[in-house]
């Protein structure tokens, strides 16, 4: 939160010197005013980000303050002090539009929280109410202005213009074909097919016919000559999704294709030419799964050439306010309601939540609220009781780090339902190595 501009009101010179000498330690550009007047002037010249006040002054009211920035300007955030027990008065002022309030005496970290949290929250409305629908259209189709996927569209740009095979890596929900796709149809062979396979929801005694096809008599009720996935992608790109699950035969045979750019229909002897570009994706970390015998090592370095590693929601920042707002509007207009706005709560929730099922458990949460919401909001109480039980902690600064480290798996067990093998994905770890944690903590 540096480079913020924050303006402090108050008549009492020491107070303003103690929250200003505390804001510039966290680098915060900070300026001070003594009276109304003098904060009107700074209030015009530099468009602050925040203005804390104090609610009992010599020259005016907290709430003249509060009723004046909010008609003048918008873009600022208040927070008020109050050196009375009673909180009614603050109350009041928040009502009004304060975004929070502080009762004197309060700590340097109180007040350093204060505003953190004031900031959050006005980033988190700024970025939802400028997510207009240029926003949501990108170069590749993909939604997300964060460092992370700025870097992803960066490697996507190198990736179309080569040959080589790519591996697409992330967990599930994020957005891997999305990728694929723009790749190719960023590149030269955008005007071909683009065959997207899933081969882990293919049974194996399925897969190698319909990937290579096969020959009229090979097996029963092989009637006629077919194609496989690769013919059909002839001169385009065929996207391997979930390679992980092929088995050790498979990617002998995935090997050979990559190789000598040739497959051998199930039943025939002799082997067809292909001219196909090689997209491959998993949510397994392929690297730990060849340590371990799991997944062919000569396999694994033909197909990571280029590596592009999506990043989970949870680590995208203010992209997951550019989702929300788009869902909500392809939502609603599909739905023939007009989009609701989502409380501040909801937005900081959202942004603190951890998102085992990425972008796709958004769309999917976005798509039930806006079928099930009747007003022009969206609350807290309206989320799911999984969500809204995750609330910030503070952080014990003592606490061991093996203490710290249960918490975490045992947070992410949680919120994926104890699935074990999600877990494992978020937590970058194989199963066996969270099975013996989870052991250490019984």
């Amino acid at each position: 939160m540096k480079n913020k501009v924050i303006v402090i009101l108050d008549d009492n010179a020491v107070t303003r010197d103690i929250i200003k000498r505390n804001l510039k330690k966290h680098g915060y550009a900070t300026f001070t005013a003594m009276n109304f007047n003098i904060a009107k002037e700074i209030l015009q010249k530099e468009k602050p980000d925040l203005i804390i006040t104090d609610l009992m002054m010599p020259d005016v009211s907290g709430l003249d303050v509060i009723r004046y920035v909010k008609e003048n300007h918008t873009n600022t955030e208040i927070i008020v002090l109050t050196g009375y027990p009673t909180i009614n008065t603050a109350v009041d002022a928040v009502k009004l539009g304060a975004d929070d309030y502080l009762t004197k005496p309060f700590t340097d970290v109180e007040l350093h929280l204060a505003v953190k949290k004031t900031l959050e929250k006005a980033e988190a409305r700024k970025s939802l109410s400028i997510a207009t629908k240029n926003d949501f259209e990108t170069k590749f189709g993909i939604i997300g202005k964060s460092k992370l996927m700025l870097e992803v569209f960066k490697t996507i740009e190198k990736a179309s213009d080569i040959k080589s095979t790519v591996l697409i890596t992330g967990e599930s929900g994020t957005g891997k074909e999305l990728i694929a796709r723009a790749i190719h149809y960023g590149g030269k062979r955008s005007a071909e097919h683009f065959v997207p396979i899933n081969c882990g929801a293919i049974p194996e005694t399925l897969l190698e016919s319909e990937l290579f096809g096969y020959r009229k008599g090979a097996f029963t009720n092989a009637n006629v000559d077919r194609d496989g996935f690769f013919q059909s992608a002839d001169r385009g790109t065929i996207f391997l999704d979930e390679i992980s699950e092929t088995s050790s035969l498979m990617q002998i045979k995935l090997l050979r294709v990559i190789q000598e750019k040739e497959v051998y229909r199930i039943g025939s002897n002799s082997a067809e030419k292909v001219d196909v570009r090689i997209l491959v994706a998993s949510n397994k970390d392929l690297y730990e799964l060849v340590e371990h015998n799991r997944f062919r090592q000569d396999l694994f370095y033909r197909l990571n050439v280029l590596t592009i590693s999506v990043p989970p929601l949870r680590d995208r920042g203010n992209d997951i306010l550019l989702l929300t707002n788009y869902f909500s509007s392809k939502f609603s207009n599909e739905f023939g309601k007009p989009a609701p706005e989502f409380s501040d709560d909801v937005l900081e929730v959202f942004k603190k939540y951890i998102w085992p099922g990425n972008v796709r458990e958004l769309e999917n949460l976005i798509h039930r609220l806006i079928i099930m919401n009747e007003g022009e909001c969206i609350s807290l109480s309206d989320l799911p009781e999984l969500m809204k039980t995750r609330q910030e902690t503070r952080y014990d600064i003592n606490k061991p780090l093996k203490e710290v480290e249960k918490e975490h798996i045992m947070n992410v067990l949680e919120y994926v339902d104890n699935n074990k093998s999600k877990a494992a994905d978020i937590l970058k770890i194989d199963r066996k190595t969270l099975h013996n944690k989870l052991k250490q903590y019984e």
